[in-house]
């Protein structure tokens, strides 16, 4: 079995571990002021800093990675001068490639705690939109790393030689890795969709509250009483200051940079239900804005019309009369499967497949014991926008837990190849910048031995 050794970081795991240790490390209280470890360029590595990333490889790894203080430093300088040299480089980040990042992280970590919420209590913010403004902090200096990473390896490929003296090798050493248990999934959606007449009723209820506060009614009093937005008892209805930027839903901040100050908009649609929004004031490129939300009701009678649609279907796939596949293109109300059959898209790889053990608790249990071709029980589910539907989930295909084999595995191992290849590059590449970067070392790791020439002992 493949043995776990400390520079398996490099190429998995080292950025999300970064990425992780950074949000534990953003609300610390610490009891001592904190050392500079190391400056590069113009980036620094913090004592704390240290700590926070060594614990963070032991816990994700689940103990199988020890890592002394030393190693975790070296990790993080050949981190720091990527993201110092990007800059040097002039790489370009855009704010829509830290949107999707942000995005996806939320997603992630909701999948991990369970719930927005979980996830702002369990990394001591304020509340979600803290965090988001933090993971793009975060996110803009990984993607610094990462864009700087392609750039040095753009042109890095493998032949299938290459992949086979790469598997052999490992093969020889005993060292083949296990390949986890993965899936590949797809699904049909029926939404629950609220009736005109119920729409109807909350736009009237809006607009009725928009004409009581423009002739004289609290708008924060308001929002408490009626908004729909969880977080409306604590903050009445206010936003705070949104920028053209900021990680809100694109029709919210057409509505708030459209209005003057003290104007109320009429109430509109967004994925999340239907608002109105007062803009208190503007401040510079931002508004700070308040909102109601009011999200329609469904009764239990459209839901069990929507579950005894989608049971049809799934009776008429069963009874051959439809594929899956067409039965989605014909019924799926979900737009980013309908036309691909249904399949699922794993946002964290991009790639079709999942390790199974690795899917949300929910998801695992409802497919862990089908076989290839089998479908799920239908279900409901509801999105954190408030949308209620039913699913059915059809397993394509499923592999088991193995041995790596260079056949079976080959596209795998191709990328195993590739990431080892593309990691010598890397550290070639680090040992000559590392000549012609600023490096000063805090006096506590001076005495580190490092497998390159940090000290700059060797000129």
């Amino acid at each position: 079995m493949m043995q776990f050794k400390t520079k398996t970081l490099k190429n998995t795991s080292i950025l999300f571990t970064f990425f992780l240790a950074s949000l534990g490390a953003i609300n610390a209280q610490e009891t001592k002021i904190d050392g500079v470890a190391v400056v590069i360029g113009k980036n620094i590595v913090l004592d704390s800093d240290i700590d926070k990333f060594k614990q963070e490889v032991e816990q994700r790894s689940e103990g199988k990675i020890t890592i002394s203080n030393c190693e975790m430093l070296e990790d993080l300088m050949e981190q720091k001068l990527l993201a110092h040299h990007a800059v040097i480089d002039s790489v370009v980040v855009t704010q829509s490639d830290i949107d999707s990042k942000v995005a996806r992280s939320i997603a992630y970590f909701t999948n991990e705690y369970g719930s927005e919420e979980k996830v702002v209590k369990a990394y001591g913010f304020n509340d979600i939109e803290d965090l988001k403004k933090e993971l793009e902090r975060v996110q803009k200096e990984n993607l610094l790393i990462e864009k700087e990473q392609q750039k040095i390896t753009q042109d890095i490929d493998v032949t299938p030689e290459e992949i086979r003296v790469y598997f052999k090798g490992l093969a020889d050493k005993e060292e083949l890795p296990e390949i986890p248990a993965e899936v590949e999934i797809a699904q049909l959606v029926l939404k629950a969709e609220p009736t005109k007449e119920e729409i109807e009723r909350i736009i009237n209820k809006l607009n009725e509250i928009k004409k009581q506060v423009e002739g004289g009614a609290s708008f924060k009093l308001k929002a408490i009483i009626n908004s729909d937005d969880p977080s409306a008892a604590q903050n009445s209805g206010n936003m705070g200051v949104i920028t053209k930027e900021t990680g809100f839903v694109k029709e919210f901040k057409e509505v708030a940079f459209s209005l003057e100050e003290g104007q109320i908009s009429e109430p509109f649609k967004s994925p999340f239900g239907y608002h109105i929004v007062l803009l208190n004031k503007i401040r510079g490129n931002g508004r700070d804005v308040s909102h109601i939300l009011m999200q329609p009701e469904i009764s239990d009678a459209k839901l069990n019309e929507t579950k005894e649609a989608i049971e049809k279907i799934v009776k008429d796939v069963k009874d051959a009369t439809i594929t899956f596949e067409e039965a989605v293109k014909e019924y799926s109300e979900e737009e980013e499967t309908k036309n691909n059959g249904g399949l699922l898209i794993n946002p964290y790889t991009q790639e079709t497949t999942f390790e199974l053990t690795r899917m949300a608790p929910d998801l695992f249990g409802r497919i862990s014991e089908l076989n290839k071709s089998d479908l799920s029980d239908v279900f409901y589910d509801e999105t954190r926008e408030g949308e209620k539907m039913y699913k059915v989930i059809l397993l394509k295909d499923k592999t088991e837990t193995h041995t790596a084999d260079l056949v079976e595995d080959y596209v795998r191992m191709q990328q195993f190849a590739l990431a080892k290849k593309k990691e010598e590059t890397i550290a070639k590449w680090t040992k000559e910048k590392i000549q012609e970067t600023y490096i000063k070392l805090g006096s506590d790791y001076k005495d580190c031995t490092f497998e390159k020439d940090w000290k700059k002992e060797n000129k």
